[in-house]
């Protein structure tokens, strides 16, 4: 069995969104989260991309088919849960991919994190109109792309969507607190 191996069985349509992740990973492996990747994403990998399309088409089927892997893990009850779809592997390139449910008409906060390696984050709309604040203002459907050392708040806007976002080396830290200087990249 591979890195990406569960204690429960993998889910055909999570394995599909693990198979086009990797595809979608020997593109971007070499490129550093930040800015210039989160603006080269929205341009050339959103809707109407091969990647956005399929990330939404999964996710979206994963959640009306209740079929147990999108963001099943509650953090603060219904409204914001998390699931790991897949840890660090060779074969993802070393990235991590999970999912991440967030529902809410006014601005709601989760957990305060860092991004030790930046972060790729793909914003799927689950309710027309709902954004998530990224690190350079509220994003609709498209992505962000924290860069390195930044920490933040995830928050949600406007109704629900789901993050799936992949960490290089799948690092992600909660020591970092609000108000810490953010890094010059930023």
């Amino acid at each position: 069995m591979s890195a990406d191996a569960q204690t429960k069985p993998i889910h055909p349509n999570q394995q599909r969104l693990i198979d086009l992740a990797r595809e979608f990973f020997a593109e971007v492996e070499n490129l550093t989260p930040g800015k210039d990747l989160e603006a080269r994403l929205n341009t050339d990998y959103g809707r109407g991309n091969r990647y956005y399309d399929g990330f939404c088409s999964l996710i979206q089927g994963g959640l009306t088919n209740n079929e147990g892997w999108v963001a099943t893990d509650p953090l603060d009850g219904p409204k914001y849960r998390r699931s790991k779809v897949a840890w660090p592997s060779e074969e993802n390139r070393f990235f991590s991919i999970t999912t991440v449910y967030m529902e809410s008409i006014e601005e709601y906060r989760g957990q305060y994190h860092q991004h030790p390696y930046g972060e790729i984050n793909c914003v799927i709309q689950l309710t027309p109109g709902a954004e998530l604040m990224g690190m350079n203002g509220w994003q609709g459907e498209g992505w962000t792309s924290p860069g390195p050392g930044t920490h933040h708040y995830p928050e949600v806007r406007g109704g629900a969507l789901i993050a799936l976002f992949f960490l290089p080396a799948g690092r992600i830290s909660y020591e970092a607190k609000p108000g810490m200087p953010q890094p010059i990249s930023v």
